[in-house]
């Protein structure tokens, strides 16, 4: 039990650093699937990585369920491993899995259905709805493996062990970045299959993670045990798995929500506009994703803490969380200041994505700080059971304030009222979150 006794035991500020760098090379080579999918589909065409950006809200819904599932497992396993219940822990991997399952199958057969409908909505031209149709037909089988593979990945982080999910994530990404210009551009034996090849080298580098993961989980030795003997599906494990990772979903899914809303607003303007936000919101993922990774470390550790009694430590957590999350997306503003134009020259930047693009990104990163710390205040909120107002933070960040701004404020300043409401959402937002952690303060304090 080393692992959970440096849960209890370790310097937070070297337990933090172990849980979440990990993690940060997990995310980071998850989310490269569809980065690698744009860099090498922008070299086909300006229309091709426009058809990629417009599906990247649906591949961010697939990865929003996949997490939000897999952090209320990842959640219930570290707590019930801090109040050392073994057999509830080891119940929670179990039910978790077999329902991730379950979903994944649901929703591969939901997603396949609705295809059509919201290419009619979010997309215009014939050539460019049947380049989204040749690419989202295929990557939508990607469901099933992803949300097998998310949920392996954070039972094993739940008990501690960081290492095994970022080897696991790394073996799919390493066939993706291989296969994914091979079948695109039909280099070696494959034929040229333009989008549809970055689809199917997405969907099988899933498949491949997925099975290893399988592998590692029931083949060797973990901390918990996963087994289906005896096993009947529980409706109350499943449904407080599902109320602890609704935060978590609802952060990621508003993330597709919000790209779709802004697509919307955006195409009016230009096609070029579309195809910068795309390649632009790849990039903010990546700096956000790297505090994401902070909170999928440092959500297990206030978990356990907080089933374990220990205040000092879950505040600890929180105090440095706020901290090292404003240090990351502080690095990643002073970038988008400073560097947008090599920034966007990777996606091979037209003259007219360079003029859209650079006051874009400078504008929207005026944010980021503001964003990461309502991020941990989210965290805090979700790990202490109090689900309610890390939903609302959540919210008003992506939707409640961002879509309503973004919409009037584009009527009002035309394009460049839409990249000042990001800012403007996230600091209102911050304020929110401030205030909220104050009144549980002093309820704290008053008890």
């Amino acid at each position: 039990m080393a692992k959970t006794n440096d849960m209890a035991n370790m310097p937070m500020r070297s337990l933090i650093f172990k849980m979440s760098w990990p993690p940060f090379c997990s995310m980071m080579m998850a989310y490269s699937y569809n980065l690698v999918d744009s860099m090498f589909v922008a070299w086909a065409g300006e229309e091709e990585l426009a058809a990629v950006s417009l599906a990247f809200p649906c591949n961010t819904f697939i990865t929003a369920c996949a997490i939000g599932f897999g952090v209320g497992i990842n959640v219930l396993v570290a707590r019930h491993l801090g109040e050392k219940d073994q057999r509830a822990a080891d119940h929670a991997a179990t039910n978790g899995l077999v329902f991730a399952t379950l979903i994944g199958v649901l929703l591969n057969i939901l997603l396949l259905i609705g295809l059509r409908p919201y290419l009619r909505l979010s997309v215009r031209g014939e050539a460019l709805t049947a380049l989204c149709m040749d690419y989202m037909q295929i990557v939508i089988f990607m469901v099933v493996p992803a949300m097998i593979q998310v949920a392996i990945q954070k039972i094993l982080q739940g008990t501690g062990n960081m290492i095994a999910p970022m080897l696991l994530q790394m073996s799919g990404v390493a066939f993706n970045f291989v296969f994914d210009p091979m079948m695109i551009f039909g280099w070696g034996p494959f034929p040229e299959l333009g989008v549809k090849g970055a689809a199917i080298a997405t969907v099988f580098g899933y498949i491949l993670s997925a099975a290893l993961s399988l592998y590692v989980l029931l083949g060797r030795r973990q901390k918990v045990t996963v087994t289906l003997k005896g096993y009947l599906l529980d409706p109350v494990q499943t449904a407080d798995t599902l109320k602890i990772g609704f935060p978590s979903f609802l952060m990621n899914v508003l993330g597709a929500a919000m790209v779709s809303f802004m697509n919307g607003i955006l195409i009016g303007f230009s096609i070029t506009a579309v195809s910068f936000f795309g390649a632009y919101f790849k990039v903010q993922q990546i700096i956000e994703r790297a505090v994401n990774s902070l909170v999928q470390g440092v959500l297990p550790i206030m978990s356990f803490q907080y089933g374990a009694k220990r205040p000092d430590r879950l505040h600890q957590a929180l105090r440095l969380g706020l901290i090292y999350a404003a240090a990351i997306m502080g690095i990643g503003m002073v970038i988008l200041l400073l560097f947008p134009a090599p920034i966007l020259g990777i996606f091979r930047a037209s003259a007219d994505m360079l003029a859209v693009g650079i006051p874009a990104m400078r504008i929207m990163g005026i944010g980021y700080v503001f964003a990461g710390c309502s991020i941990i205040f989210a965290t805090y909120m979700q790990a202490i059971k109090n689900i309610r107002q890390s939903v609302i933070i959540n919210i008003l960040r992506q939707a409640v304030l961002l879509m309503p701004l973004a919409f009037i404020l584009s009527r009002a300043l035309g394009i460049y009222g839409a990249w000042i409401a990001f800012p403007a959402a996230e600091a209102a937002t911050f304020v929110y979150a401030c205030l909220v952690y104050r009144l549980h303060k002093r309820a704290e304090s008053s008890d």
